[in-house]
């Protein structure tokens, strides 16, 4: 049913019922208008009639027929448009407009009542009359037909309303219902061609002049936004797990034929000299290790294309970086690695990302940071510049070239001598990016070894819109015959 439909319904009830019950107060007004005037005409006229009634019982108890007659004669011409009854202890005399003698008066009564016999009713007035002789009763009536006639005639007037507005009202709402809610329909119309996973149409700001409808329009323009962010950010899932599994396919292919070409060699030799089976066999860990770190840094690439803003939250790198270092000299007991944190370098971020981000620094640079005599030797710095926090990592290896320090951070780029995934920097680059910052390489600090450096502002923001570190990896792997400075 439609709204315009429904309140011209609601209106065409609502109204005669209010009719009605304004006809009733009407009713109830003009009844208590009509008695009130009665009433006032009947106590007139029995201040009038009293005289004449208390001078006719004496008459009445003297045995005196004429003089009583007299008596009841005024009384009579006095009462003029109205019904009187003088009840007295010898007799009653009655005249003009008034109920039956056997219709019972109410006693006692100190101000106007109603009296009915049978469709006819009256309005009663009654007086008591004191005298010498003894006491009586004067009653005043006045009939009520023409006060009945109008309530009538009201109360027929109020039924031709009632019936009068039930449809015009309806009617009437309809019309203003109907042109009320046509910037709804309008929007109805719009909004019906719109197919948000056919086309990229969306309702235009063009305001209508009703809140209202304004109001539905801002939240349907809200809720296709959604849809829309929602629709980008699946099928960017979509792409990330179809690049996952084609980028897992493409880099585990080597390692898994060098897996099995070991594990044919030691079935079909079983009596393979002890030497070359241990050299086997440790060729089979290696490619296993290589394997794991290939699947683990995937996935890690996979969590940082899909981090949502909710994840965010204020870091202290400083602290980050001080669990790193202890993670760090856990694994690599005999390396000197140093670490300079200012405290309350907090930066709004996400810190399973951050933690990652310096992990693959410190391992990037206890690989390939050694010096001469073959210890690893790394500092780590931490320091507020302006609005920015500056994460250093220094190593005394050979460092990085110039030509391919723009390389290293691409996906599966990894040196000749390296037996790493390819992917350590990669992330470092990715987290780097997802929290608005920056990362690049130089030549350490006294000319010798590199040094990364990654900046990171200490200011909100949003997330970048547009993240695919998995995207299109397959089939990109270059092998590169540089020295890398990384993982």
């Amino acid at each position: 049913m439609r709204l315009s439909t429904r309140i011209g319904l609601a209106v065409g009830v609502t109204v005669p019922l209010l009719v009605l019950a304004c006809g009733w107060l009407l009713l109830r007004l003009v009844e208590h208008d009509l008695h009130g005037a009665e009433d006032d005409h009947l106590r007139a006229r029995a201040t009038a009639l009293t005289t004449d009634a208390r001078a006719l019982l004496p008459a009445t108890a003297n045995d005196r027929p004429k003089a009583a007659d007299t008596r009841e004669r005024r009384l009579f011409s006095a009462a003029l448009d109205v019904g009187v009854r003088v009840v007295g202890p010898d007799a009653t005399f009655s005249g003009g407009p008034q109920p039956d003698a056997s219709v019972p008066l109410p006693e006692g009564t100190r101000g106007p009542v109603t009296v009915r016999e049978g469709g006819t009713s009256w309005r009663a007035l009654s007086r008591t009359i004191t005298t010498v002789r003894g006491s009586g009763t004067l009653w005043v009536f006045s009939p009520n037909a023409a006060d009945q006639a109008q309530l009538r005639l009201v109360r027929r007037r109020v039924a031709v309303v009632t019936l009068t507005a039930a449809p015009l009202s309806g009617l009437l709402a309809w019309a203003v219902a109907t042109g009320a809610t046509g910037p709804l329909r309008r929007l109805g119309r719009r909004t019906a061609g719109l197919d948000p996973r056919a086309s990229g149409t969306r309702l235009p700001d063009e305001p209508s002049g009703v809140t209202e409808v304004d109001e539905l329009a801002a939240t349907l323009r809200t809720v296709l936004a959604r849809y829309d962010e929602q629709a980008t950010r699946t099928a960017e899932a979509l792409d990330t797990a179809r690049s996952f599994s084609s980028a897992a396919a493409h880099e585990l292919r080597t390692p898994l034929m060098s897996m099995g070409t070991n594990l044919d060699i030691l079935a079909a030799h079983p009596d393979l000299p002890e030497a070359d089976r241990t050299e086997v066999l440790a060729d089979l860990r290696t490619e296993h290790a290589r394997l794991l770190n290939l699947l683990v840094m995937l996935r890690e690439l996979g969590r940082g294309d899909l981090v949502e803003a909710e994840a965010l939250a204020s870091v202290d790198v400083s602290e980050a970086a001080d669990a790193a270092v202890a993670e760090a000299r856990r694994r690599a007991p005999g390396a000197r690695i140093t670490l300079r944190a200012e405290p309350g370098a907090t930066v709004p971020g996400w810190e399973p990302g951050l933690r990652l981000l310096l992990d693959n620094l410190l391992a990037n640079a206890l690989t390939h940071g050694r010096d001469a005599d073959g210890r690893a030797t790394v500092a780590v710095g931490v320091r507020r510049a302006g609005e920015q926090v500056v994460v250093t990592v220094d190593d005394a290896g050979p460092g990085v070239p110039a030509d391919a320090r723009a390389r290293i951070f691409e996906r599966f780029e990894r040196g000749p001598a390296s037996s790493g995934s390819g992917l350590g920097l990669t992330l470092v680059a990715q987290q780097a990016a997802l929290h608005r910052g920056s990362v690049t390489v130089a030549d350490g600090p006294s000319g010798t070894g590199a040094r990364f450096e990654v900046r990171l502002p200490s200011t909100g923001g949003p997330l970048p819109a547009h993240r695919d570190w998995l995207i299109d990896t397959a089939g990109t792997k270059r092998s590169q015959s540089f020295p890398k400075d990384g993982s």
